[in-house]
């Protein structure tokens, strides 16, 4: 079809277009390698075959915004179709007789039935993109969707807040409306015999313009034309993501979801040093720098997090769209001094950075992979190690973990005083070898609001004849929260008081009331060798229930409730099961909130922000998360008692709060599921009521 001038000029300018690309991505590959060394990864590429097959059946989009990952999903598919009709495109331009119209028919040997039928799916999915890129520039540049949004309050670079993604989100539309448009003009201008059956949509625009061997080089330049454009573009685009979302999920984290990374790189450069956390952007670890290029920017995270909720300047979006940003400016750009500027100033103002909840939504929401929790994580032990003043809350609850093993300024001696009260003996697992290590933790242990739970929890495990114990003053705080406010070195020597603990007692299984320190106990302290079997205190509860150790006396029909997943025993760590079959067969009416089990909503306590002493105005996650449950059970008149069911101590207290400042005390009870246990095995009526918490 071409002329051989056209096809010289065509050459060119895909050998330039290529070699353009080329340096874009190398100059994004190379930004990413100067990250810091990150965990080893195993695998590499069956992991990487794995992301693929993600990927191709865009099985990560649909954790949320069903709809519009469905379109997605479309929009997906047909820009896969459209490489190969490039592909062929290409082919039809440089070598003479290659036409794909009526099947091929002019080609010898043509297989025409393949043909017809790459055909039809390639004028469907024409369709199907310009239907596709109509709704999603429509929601963006119409309707102006507020999930795309930042609030005033989010610091956000310069350029994104003049509209630098709006504008890269146009040209790519432009882009893919033009291209389809002018390849199926091209095709239709060669159907000279009237319409191809296989080609609906190339046959209706021939019925209206006619065939045109003027309009197939016109066509076909355009078309491709606008390739050879925006591949190099893509590059320096927010739609990097195109090839990066796939690589970045194949390299993604491998250790459990409730480990974080090393404060400095176990595997370390020779020659080179490194100090904790991360100050500037080249200190993270490198799979979080390509974290920045694999971006959707989709904004998925921020409609999750519950500190953007709360009206917080926190945005785990506009986290990585800076970092994006800020990195194009430093390589693309030419201001290579960029990358000196702190992240604090440039990333993340530093009262977003202590917003964090560290709940993991963002990061299980997200589609491509991303970490922006685990950044915060490190930006926070810099800022530890820099001299930052923390909220004097948190100060308070460091210093009184240093000097107690608790954050709540009791002595060591008093954390076993709810024991000794007990009717009969709690085993001191120090002295006397147990088959159960129950590690109880802080709130559970200090807390007047929720011992009369942790009371319960031991005469249920005593009623059971189960073998158990606990460590009185030898236990200390399992370190969670401590090292999610970046105090890495604090949270090492609460390890360290507690293995030595561990190394005292004689035990086969731990069990813990608190998911915090069921998290850390499971999943960080085998970073310090220690590898425990450790269970959260519902998985044996239920046990000991299918296996006849507690037996259901009454079934507690007179009860409709909701449940809600702790982020540290469900999102991390897939605790859903244990609690929602004890439930089941404690003869409850069971009615689950829309956000459960991966996608429950956090209540705010996590990432230190229950130490906070200064509370910020507006509604708390909480508060909204009480709301829920009551829209949930709905409004019609009700006899049942309407309780919301906790599995963590911290859940107890913030749901107890939250139930009292929305004024809904009278139309929901949170409780304990171990109060339900009690009820519903027979425990003495005086010894269950002891067990409901009295206002604080």
């Amino acid at each position: 079809m071409l002329t051989p001038v056209e096809k010289i000029i065509f050459i060119v300018l895909a050998l330039t277009s290529a070699g353009l690309t080329f340096h874009g991505f190398n100059v994004v590959i190379a930004s990413i390698r100067k990250g810091r060394p990150a965990p080893e990864l195993k695998n590499v590429p069956a992991s990487l075959v794995k992301a693929a097959i993600t990927v191709l059946f865009q099985r990560t989009i649909f954790k949320a915004r069903k709809g519009l990952s469905a379109i997605h999903m479309g929009l997906f598919f047909g820009l896969i179709t459209y490489a190969f009709v490039n592909l062929f495109d290409a082919l039809e331009g440089l070598v003479p007789g290659f036409d794909l119209v009526y099947g091929g028919k002019h080609l010898p040997n043509a297989p025409t039935g393949l043909i017809n039928a790459f055909n039809l799916i390639a004028d469907v999915m024409s369709v199907f993109l310009l239907i596709a890129i109509t709704v999603f520039f429509v929601r963006r540049f119409i309707v102006k969707d507020k999930a795309l949004d930042y609030r005033e309050n989010i610091l956000l670079n310069p350029k994104v807040k003049a509209g630098g993604q709006a504008r890269d989100s146009l040209i790519v539309d432009v882009f893919v409306v033009m291209h389809v448009i002018a390849h199926v003009l091209s095709q239709s201008f060669r159907l000279t015999e009237g319409a191809d059956p296989f080609m609906p949509f190339a046959s209706f625009l021939n019925s209206i313009f006619g065939a045109s061997e003027t309009g197939v080089h016109v066509a076909w330049w355009v078309s491709l034309g606008w390739v050879m454009f925006i591949i190099p573009y893509l590059s320096r685009s927010k739609h990097t993501h195109f090839f990066m979302s796939p690589v970045n999920l194949g390299l993604s984290k491998q250790n459990p979801r409730g480990q974080l990374d090393p404060a400095i790189p176990l595997k370390m450069i020779e020659g080179q040093k490194y100090d904790p956390g991360a100050k500037v952007i080249y200190d993270l670890a490198w799979t979080r720098v390509m974290d920045a290029y694999a971006c959707v920017q989709c904004n998925r995270c921020q409609d999750v997090c519950p500190a953007n909720f709360y009206q917080r300047p926190l945005s785990p979006s506009a986290l990585e769209v800076n970092k994006r940003y800020l990195l194009k400016e430093a390589t693309f750009g030419s201001h290579p001094d960029r990358l000196l500027i702190p992240l604090t100033e440039s990333v993340i103002s530093p009262e977003a950075v202590w917003s964090c909840t560290t709940c993991y939504a963002c990061v299980r929401v997200c589609p491509v992979g991303n970490e922006p929790m685990a950044d915060i994580v490190d930006i926070r032990r810099r800022m530890l190690i820099d001299g930052y003043e923390l909220d004097s809350g948190v100060q308070n609850a460091l210093q009184s973990l240093a000097a107690n093993g608790n954050w709540m300024s009791k002595g060591k001696r008093l954390r076993g005083r709810w024991a000794k009260e007990m009717e009969f003996p709690v085993k001191n697992a120090i002295e006397e070898p147990v088959e159960h290590l129950w590690f109880v933790g802080d709130t559970a242990s200090f807390d007047e609001r929720v011992i009369p739970n942790t009371k319960m929890v031991a005469r249920i495990f005593n009623q059971a004849g189960l073998d158990f114990g606990i460590m009185y003053q030898n236990e200390s705080n399992a370190g969670n929260d401590v090292r999610r406010v970046g105090e890495e070195g604090l949270f090492e020597q609460l390890v360290e008081q507690n293995m030595e603990a561990f190394g005292k007692a004689q035990f086969k299984q731990i069990v813990t009331t608190d998911p915090h320190s069921f998290n850390t106990l499971k999943n960080e302290y085998p970073q310090f060798g220690g590898k425990f079997e450790v269970k959260h205190y519902t998985v044996t509860l239920l046990k000991l229930i299918e296996e006849g150790k507690l037996t259901i006396k009454n079934k507690l029909t007179n009860y409709k409730v909701t449940f809600h997943d702790p982020c540290y025993l469900g999102r991390y760590n897939g605790g859903f099961t244990a609690p929602r079959k004890l439930l089941e067969l404690l003869g409850v009416e069971f009615v689950e909130m829309p956000r459960n089990c991966e996608n429950s909503f956090c209540c705010g306590a996590g990432g230190g922000q229950i130490w906070m002493g200064k509370v910020a105005p507006g509604e708390r996650p909480a508060e909204n998360r009480i709301k829920e449950a009551l829209t949930t059970f709905g409004e019609s008149a009700n006899t049942k008692t309407q309780l919301f069911i906790v599995t963590c101590p911290k859940d107890m207290i913030m749901y107890s709060d939250a139930v009292k400042t929305t004024g809904s005390e009278g139309r929901i009870e949170v409780r304990d599921i171990i109060q339900l246990v009690a009820e519903a095995v027979g425990v003495e009526e005086s010894v269950v009521a002891e067990s409901t918490p009295s206002p604080a």
